[in-house]
């Protein structure tokens, strides 16, 4: 690679290599030109009935219905270890999956077997439309509690959300909008998770204290608590701290790698202890919920501690979310009256800002477990769009509430041997035989429990350890994220995902508005001198003002040297930037200063067909050269490769 040297603050381009844009512009012209003649000519058959056929083999050839359901893709060589390896994996992935799916019904305020109802159908439709074989489709945390904060426990509400944000996930798929998540940074993802992780730690610690939690913030729900902390349970509250210890140590064990001798292998006895550390860690959610309902139903403790209940045996009612909802009874006086009917229309406002902020943080929790397991290969988005609104669309026609993909689903999977989508049929099996014949023995669970499980969870979604890495690369990233986590503390989350977006968005335009402008002095071959400047990015309206100042200042500065602006890095203009150049050229023309554009992109040239006065374009450093010389010997700017007068 050629070198740029400095000497005396000047930059020497002896060596320098410049790409001349127009004799690759041309190349390309010239091949499309030869491929679209290759198009035009007229088919051998002839037209005629056949004119519509390559439009619908177009729509419906193999590849595009391969794309859109990719099950077409690995099913055909779906083997027999293929078999085994999801099996495996489906198993495992059910008892680790299925407590947490009870305990995150209880986040969204939901009864316990909503959970079961959300872990079956969209798994399906998942297999059949998802792209990614790492990722295991159910209900989150945060889905749980944007749920809650949408549908305040309403099972009809979360029901008809859930119908309505599948519909926007599929149409932003369809459409190809999978971009948008783009906007959404690491800095604003870590703030908002880790609020999440706090509110969520503290709807249910509640659970495990028994005591009373009222409030619409995360401050008055800690000061109410703090307040009733007098009335808590010692028997809950010592299960369910007792718990959260067992689960954490439980996840450590899991972590717990027996590593193999010099020049040598585990024998089979450390193989096995290695298996078994690992399904302890995977399977603690399942260990935990197993003990102790069966200790409280052995036992009869159900008095001592609080239980989740009556759960119905038997699949949900296939039905048609609700679109309206009946007006609930409100006692006045001594009279009992029906209240307001809610409308459809009602029920959109009522749900606001949630409709855009769950398809939104849906995607990037997908999206991270199909990123985190591509292993390289590329990742369609907009397919993953189109399958988790597939999902939540048909799982609402069983009473199914929000889902997604899922971190530690993915995780487990992977480490399980999962091969590929069929794992998520096989957990809906699971979930299915779960519904039918144990949903009667869920009645033991105890409630401190299953909120020991979520705290366990959640504690480790705090993105603490981002901190460090972001103030040392760029302290603004470290002010978003802050500012996101504050924000979804103080307001509800969905506004406070959007406020932090809005702020990330400006600080971009900020950064696209104030472009790196390098001024650098240049000696050529010939000896001569010039000042040569150059913006690192493109030139919009946002950052002209600014360019335009920066280049006058430095025009007037040195006004006996000729300026080149070096239009490089340049990839994008508008109107306003002709605008902005045109004055440029009249304030370099009254000091009678040369002014040479060099490398201009030429798609971009037809962007200054407004520019009334004469500008010299050039490419290459013999151009530059030449135009110096000729300034050195006439005084006038002569045409060098380009002279234009449009």
């Amino acid at each position: 690679m050629n070198t740029v040297v400095r000497e005396n603050n000047a930059i020497d381009f002896t060596n320098v290599v410049m790409v001349d844009h127009q004799t690759v512009t041309n190349s390309r012209q010239s091949l499309a030109d030869s491929n679209a003649n290759l198009d035009d000519s007229p088919p051998a058959g002839g037209g005629g009935p056949g004119k519509c056929r390559p439009c619908m083999d177009k729509m419906f050839n193999g590849k595009i219905l391969k794309r859109h359901m990719p099950i077409f893709q690995w099913l055909p060589a779906y083997s027999r270890e293929d078999f085994v390896g999801d099996l495996i994996a489906g198993i495992t992935d059910s008892l680790a999956a299925i407590p947490l799916a009870l305990a995150f019904a209880g986040i969204a305020g939901l009864p316990t077997e909503f959970a079961l109802y959300s872990s079956f159908m969209g798994n399906i439709v998942y297999t059949i439309f998802g792209s990614c074989k790492d990722n295991i489709v159910g209900s989150t945390a945060i889905a749980s509690l944007l749920t809650f904060q949408v549908a305040q426990g309403d099972w009809q509400k979360s029901v008809l959300f859930s119908l309505l944000t599948g519909v926007i996930e599929l149409v932003m798929g369809l459409t190809r909008l999978g971009f948008i998540i783009d906007f959404v940074s690491g800095p604003v993802n870590a703030g908002f998770t880790s609020a999440v992780a706090l509110i969520i730690f503290t709807s249910q610690i509640k659970n495990i204290l028994v005591v009373q939690s009222t409030g619409d913030s995360f401050l008055e729900n800690w000061i109410s608590m703090l307040k009733d902390i007098h009335n808590y349970r010692i028997s809950d509250t010592v299960l369910g701290m007792s718990s959260i210890v067992i689960l954490i140590v439980l996840r450590f064990i899991g972590n717990i790698k027996i590593k193999p001798p010099e020049n040598g292998d585990l024998s089979r006895e450390q193989r096995m202890a290695n298996t078994i550390f690992w399904f302890v860690g995977v399977a603690r959610n399942a260990l935990l919920v197993f003990i102790t309902a069966t200790i409280v139903g052995y036992l009869q403790l159900k008095d001592y501690f609080q239980l989740t209940g009556y759960i119905p045996s038997g699949f949900p009612p296939v039905e048609i979310p609700a679109f309206s909802l009946p007006g609930s009874n409100v006692t006045q006086g001594f009279e009992e009256v029906v209240g307001e009917q809610q409308t459809f229309w009602m029920l959109l406002k009522e749900f606001g800002t949630g409709l855009l902020v769950i398809p939104l943080i849906s995607l990037l929790e997908t999206m991270a477990v199909c990123r985190t397991f591509a292993k390289g290969k590329p990742v369609d988005t907009n397919q993953e769009l189109i399958s988790l609104g597939l999902a939540n669309i048909f799982n609402t026609f069983f009473r199914g509430y929000r889902i997604n993909g899922g971190l530690a689903r993915g995780s487990v999977n992977t480490a399980s041997g999962g091969r590929t989508q069929f794992v998520n049929v096989y957990i809906s099996l699971i979930v299915i035989l779960a519904m039918i014949f144990l949903a009667e023995y869920f009645y033991y669970i105890p409630i401190a429990t299953l909120a020991a499980i979520i705290i366990a969870a959640v504690l480790f979604q705090l993105q603490y350890q981002t901190i460090k890495p972001m103030w040392r690369s760029n302290k603004a990233d470290l002010f978003i994220g802050l500012l996101a986590f504050t924000a979804c503390l103080v307001a509800p989350l969905s506004a406070g995902v959007f406020a932090a977006i809005f702020i990330n968005i400006l600080y971009i335009l900020y950064q696209s508005a104030r472009p790196e402008i390098a001024v650098d002095l240049v000696k050529t071959s010939s000896g001569k001198y010039f000042l040569k400047i150059t913006p690192d990015r493109c030139l919009i309206f946002p950052s002209m003002e600014f360019v335009r100042n920066k280049v006058l200042k430095s025009g007037k500065k040195n006004s006996t040297l000729p300026v080149v602006f070096d239009c490089t890095y340049i990839y994008a203009t508008d109107f306003t930037t002709a605008k902005a150049i045109e004055l440029i050229l009249q304030d370099f023309k009254s000091r009678n200063q040369l002014l040479i554009f060099f490398n201009l992109r030429p798609r971009l040239v037809k962007v200054f067909e407004t520019i009334q006065s004469k500008f010299i374009l050039c490419y290459t450093m013999d151009d530059i050269e030449k135009s110096l010389s000729d300034k050195a010997s006439n005084g006038n700017a002569c045409n060098v490769t380009e002279e234009t007068n449009l």
